[in-house]
């Protein structure tokens, strides 16, 4: 069994824990699989109450894991695009990225994200899914995938959780969210000292295990079916699409040579950790 996640069950709550320290918990395909075998496994234990996601190391995370080695073609060199192509590639990643976060969305179950340092890009499709989000005071929020000339992550929490302006802001400068400036948006619910982040996190989560199971789940319903109504998923897969067309805008403009995307990747790779 991976161990780039870790899954213990005790008193009501699942502890989730990213344990790719190394790499500021930057997510393969192994981390990925591995974390959505965890939140199923805490939706089916019917001991859980409430699900408590955090991270291992001085950041939350990175990101998707835009390791580029010198042999490596672009980008997606590890994926197989003769064979495959654009289709696979839109297949594979709303497998992967898109499916999984509207998957823990939509987990029965309430949730809890603790986010300390860089949270950036995919990193944020961990985050947002969850039902509160509590950040140390060094835990900061970006998305600056326009660097790479495509406009914001697979899962397009942005306008929900900033609001239209400073969704755009976001995406327009590639500027980060301190932790305080995400609670005055609403995007976190409290902020504590690093120290006392996880403290505080599990404290939340021992006060929702404190409640009846039945009536938390149909608690988050009614949230969720409300954000539904307003028409969150739709909005989500469109802009999903969106995002998956932009991959075929960045290819046009490699023009099959890795020099532009090589770029791009290690500058992002450079906002993503720095600080």
């Amino acid at each position: 069994m991976s161990d780039t996640v870790l899954y213990e069950a005790s008193e009501g709550i699942a502890h989730i824990t990213l344990n790719r320290p190394e790499v500021h918990n930057a997510q393969n395909p192994e981390l990925l699989a591995r974390l959505d075998e965890c939140w199923t496994a805490a939706a089916r234990d019917d001991s859980v109450k409430v699900i408590l996601l955090r991270a291992n190391g001085k950041n939350f995370s990175a990101g998707h894991d835009l390791s580029v080695k010198e042999d490596e073609k672009d980008v997606f060199a590890s994926f197989d695009w003769e064979t495959r192509g654009i289709t696979g590639q839109y297949l594979w990643e709303q497998s992967h990225y898109f499916e999984y976060s509207r998957r823990w969305r939509n987990n029965p179950k309430p949730s809890i994200a603790a986010v300390q340092g860089a949270c950036v890009a995919a990193g944020l499709m961990l985050c947002w899914p969850c039902d509160l989000i509590i950040a140390a005071d060094n835990a900061w929020f970006s998305d600056p995938t326009i660097i790479m000339g495509i406009a914001g992550v697979e899962y397009h929490g942005h306008t929900w959780e900033l609001g239209p302006r400073k969704a755009k802001q976001m995406l327009f400068t590639a500027e980060r969210i301190t932790a305080h400036d995400a609670e005055k948006l609403g995007m976190v619910n409290e902020v504590v000292a690093l120290d006392e982040l996880g403290e505080a996190a599990l404290g939340m989560a021992r006060k929702i295990a404190e409640q009846d199971l039945f009536s938390l789940m149909m608690a988050k319903r009614v949230v969720n079916q409300t954000m539904d109504t307003m028409g969150q998923p739709a909005a989500l897969q469109a802009a999903f699409d969106i995002h998956e067309f932009q991959h075929t805008q960045c290819l046009a403009r490699s023009a099959g040579k890795s020099a532009v995307l090589t770029r791009d990747v290690s500058k992002l790779k450079q906002n993503n950790t720095k600080g």
